[in-house]
């Protein structure tokens, strides 16, 4: 830059001062009015704008700055006369007086530095006082492209992109506390959407610290205040998670005290950055009450992240899910790139569709980012003259639309089946009436047959629309999950199957209207392995939910509910399943198993340790409840000393269906457990914690269905605390970590995500606190791993046990109190926290990759806890593009 000018320039366009700054100059301070503008002449007289900033800082700092340029003077005598020359100015020419000079609140900031072409703004990092540290340009990561222009534009390719600011000459680390962001960035396409900073406290930049940012005002200013926990040795800084192009141009982290830190938090802002005086009023009001309900911490914790984070569809979909225009581009581009293009025929049987809903159906196919596609339609002689009008306009209008009318209504399977005559495409797609597809989602379903080629029936997730277009109430599904689907139709909408297949099994059957598509998907499963069965776990599928739609409530069709019984009762009986259905209140299914005459033998293994109450509760209630024909107790003692427990012990070694055997080593669950089923006779051994009291008299039973089925694993139940909260529905894989139980401190009977808390299901892991397994299958996989002494040893047992081909099931129908921990304490020793650690890190080195995608748990739920909410953002390639999100 050196012989450039930088010229500051008025709101009447005159030039205040004309100055020569040389790279290795300070910051120049001078008084300026609150929009001016600078301005860069390069030597050819040309002009260009440039990335200066104009900082407000407070009347005291502006006081301190002057007086200590003026005494500079003589030593620099260039900011010195510049200073003299401003005071002049406002007091000769403006008549504003000394006072408006020692009081000003504006200052100009001009960092001199070389313009490349892939320059970027400085940060600056202000302490409290007057240092200021002044970091080098942002330093662009993948995931950024440089497109040029005057103020420096960068392109978003994914939702992984971001700049990192290092601690090289910047002056970090900063000290830990309360910092206002003022950041100026701008979007020229796109949006930016969900902004976020990751600290760097020494260990790296992590997700779970990550600061979550407001989205930029109409004028693209960013003003917040953040917490920085501890110190800040680096930052990474993301300023979308959509694509998009924007430009940066200024970006400044000022320490501030915990006072200005609250005020800064409870004053909101319109649109156009000014002070929301009725938003900030009301935001003070609901702290306080929080404040006084909570705690002043709490309080202050839930002002520092955006509200609407707080697992709010809406803002889950306007930042991971929405299509833009360049979106709508970037489809084009991906369906040109596809290796092959397999037509998919869409089956739609019609009935008196309002029209609005039905052409708003049929419009969304013809939006359809993926052109290869039939739209079958069967009119089922609906009165409503207009359906007949508005089919034939859009079949003259498209020769993809193709449409039969049927002389008689015959109900849903049959205009199903008349819709699929029509059908000559390779796949057959499902789709009602009134619902909508996503414009990307046929592209989708065609990038995952060609992404797998095995695959023969795919499904996606759904979400529900109103009359308004207003979405909501999202279905995250789990991967392929048989004992989920004889629950509940959980694969549902939008589903994909080849159209060869949907044909062999007999298409659409009459007398399962309102359940057709559950019994379609049951027969078409019944041939097909685990590979041909694929999940997209995306948004694709819209499902209208207006008066009378079972989107809106199952009781608008109870019939669908009976209908699917039959389907259930009808697969059971096809695929020779010794297993009865039940129809449940709530409109989903209870599969009970057989369990064979003579019932095999159950061995449940009980380790303790002295608590003899907690033993007393557990022994007691599975000897006075449990209905099961041939059961026994093995009771393994761990060193007890407590005279009242070796009473007790003595007593039930007397006792029918109990026997005491001794375990003489420092307490290890795995070992315990794996000495006791070597003295176990059972076909079946249950694992059952001294801290568990039977509620459920059949459990047994219900357990051993599952577990006598040849591909079942490990089969666990439902624990609940004794104040009928949730303790364990299931265990879900990667949450905090490694893993945790689904719905734990919610009340029971929560329906949970999907009503999956309601329905026996497959999971990964379910608790060894209660686990039922077959004693051979126990043997086959080694038992528990010993070096897991205390924790996780369940989870990593579950783990391989899957890995050997079998299917884990969970069941809420088996029902217990669970004393949790109650006999072995908490962790809050040294020993006992480094012990956990350590066996933490051994189920991450073996687990990894398996704990941080579930295939039982949808990656757009969230890791961070253990309800099921939304996560912030998506894991993996679920973003509404099907790219990597971080």
């Amino acid at each position: 830059m050196a012989g450039d000018l930088l010229e500051v320039v008025q709101p009447d366009g005159g030039v205040m001062s004309r100055q020569v700054i040389r790279q290795e100059f300070p910051p120049i301070v001078s008084l300026v009015s609150p929009n001016a503008r600078v301005e860069r002449v390069a030597a050819d007289g040309s002009r260009v704008s440039l990335d200066a900033m104009l900082e407000p800082i407070p009347r005291s700092q502006a006081a301190r700055s002057m007086v200590a340029a003026i005494m500079l003077a003589g030593r620099n005598g260039q900011r010195g006369v510049l200073w003299v020359q401003a005071a002049m100015d406002l007091v000769l020419r403006r008549g504003r007086g000394l006072g408006a000079l020692l009081f000003a609140h504006y200052v100009l900031a001009l960092h001199a530095r070389t313009l490349s072409e892939h320059s970027l703004p400085p940060v600056e990092i202000r302490g409290h006082g007057p240092a200021m540290l002044a970091a080098p340009p942002l330093v662009a990561l993948r995931g950024l492209e440089y497109v040029g222009g005057a103020h420096a534009q960068w392109r978003a390719l994914d939702d992984d992109g971001g700049f990192l600011v290092e601690a090289t000459q910047s002056g970090l680390p900063a000290r830990a506390g309360w910092y206002r962001l003022s950041l100026q960035m701008q979007a020229t396409s796109g949006a930016l959407i969900a902004p976020a900073l990751y600290p760097d406290y020494g260990g790296g930049c992590s997700q779970t610290d990550v600061i979550h940012l407001p989205e930029p005002d109409a004028q693209g200013r960013i003003d917040c205040i953040v917490l920085f926990r501890r110190a800040l040795h680096r930052m990474r800084f993301d300023p979308s998670v959509r694509t998009c192009t924007f430009d940066i141009r200024r970006m400044l982290l000022r320490q501030v005290g915990r006072p200005a830190a609250l005020m800064g938090m409870l004053a909101k802002r319109s649109p156009d950055g000014r002070l929301d005086w009725t938003g900030s009023r009301r935001q003070a009001m609901r702290f306080t009450r929080m404040a006084l309900a909570n705690g002043l911490s709490s309080a202050v914790s839930a002002l520092e992240a955006p509200q609407e984070v707080a697992g709010d569809y809406a803002a889950w979909v306007r930042r991971y899910d929405q299509l833009h225009r360049d979106d709508l581009q970037a489809l084009a581009a991906r369906v040109a790139a596809l290796p092959r293009t397999p037509c998919i025929s869409l089956v739609v049987p019609v009935y008196n569709t309002p029209a609005r809903w039905l052409r708003r159906c049929i419009e969304s196919v013809r939006e359809q980012a993926y052109p290869n596609w039939e739209l079958c339609l069967a009119n089922d002689a609906s009165p409503a003259p207009h359906v007949s009008a508005i089919l034939d306009a859009y079949a003259a209008s498209d020769p993809r639309i193709r449409v039969v009318h049927r002389e008689r209504n015959g109900h849903i399977c049959e205009a199903s089946n008349s819709a699929l005559a029509l059908a000559n495409g390779e796949w057959t797609g499902l789709l009602d009436h009134d619902d909508e597809l996503r414009p990307h989602a046929l592209l989708r379903v065609v990038e995952a047959i060609v992404g797998n080629p095995t695959a023969k029936l795919l499904y996606s997730d759904e979400d529900k629309i109103d009359a308004a277009g207003q979405r909501f109430d999202p279905n995250f599904k789990p991967d392929w999950n048989p004992d989920l689907l004889r629950s509940q139709n959980y694969i549902c909408h939008f589903t994909v199957i080849r159209t060869d297949l949907v044909r062999d099994v007999g298409g659409f059957i009459p007398g399962f209207e309102g359940s057709q598509d559950h019994d379609l998907f049951l027969r078409c499963t019944e041939s097909l392995e685990s590979r041909e069965v694929h999940h997209i776990p995306e948004i694709l599928y819209h499902w209208r939910a207006i008066e009378g739609s079972t989107a809106l409530s199952r009781d608008s069709k109870d019939y669908a509910g009976l209908a699917g019984e039959r389907a259930v009762r009808a697969h059971l009986a096809r695929t020779g399943a010794d297993a009865d259905v039940t129809l449940l209140q709530h409109g989903h299914y209870r599969v009970s198993w057989a369990v064979p005459t003579p019932a095999p033998a159950v061995s449940i293994i009980v380790p303790t340790r002295d608590r003899v109450a907690l033993l007393r509760d557990c022994v007691e209630s599975v000897l006075g409840k449990s209905t099961y024909p041939d059961f026994e107790i093995v009771v393994v003692d761990n060193q007890s000393s407590d005279p009242e427990t070796l009473v007790y012990l003595a007593d039930l070694e007397v006792r029918p269906r109990v026997r005491v055997i001794r375990y003489n080593a420092p307490f290890n669950y795995s070992a315990i457990n794996n000495y006791a089923v070597a003295h176990c006779s059972g076909e079946l051994v249950v694992l059952l914690n001294n801290d568990i009291e039977v509620i459920e008299p059949a459990w047994l039973e219900e357990m051993a269905g599952f577990a006598l089925r040849p591909d079942v694993g490990a089969v666990g139940c439902m624990l609940l605390y004794p104040d009928w909260r949730i303790q364990h529905a299931g265990v879900v894989l990667g949450v905090q970590g490694v893993a945790n139980h689904f719905y734990q401190h919610q009340r029971h009977g929560v329906p949970g995500h999907g009503a999956r808390a309601l329905v026996a299901q497959n999971l990964s892991a379910v608790t060894g606190a209660c686990l039922m397994v077959r004693r051979s299958l126990y043997e086959e996989v080694g038992g528990l791993d010993e070096k897991l002494a205390v924790a996780f040893n369940d989870v990593d047992f579950c783990l391989r046990v899957r890995e050997a081909g079998y299917r884990n099931v969970w069941t809420p129908f088996a029902l217990h109190f669970h004393h949790e921990s109650a006999s072995r304490g908490v962790e809050d020793s040294p020993e006992k926290m480094a012990r956990f650690k350590g066996e933490v890190e051994r189920m991450r080195a073996r687990w990894a990759s398996v704990l941080d995608e579930d295939p039982a748990y949808n990656p757009n739920l969230t890791l961070d806890a253990v309800g099921c909410g939304l996560a912030f953002p998506p894991r993996g390639a679920t973003s509404v593009l099907g790219q990597q999100t971080s």
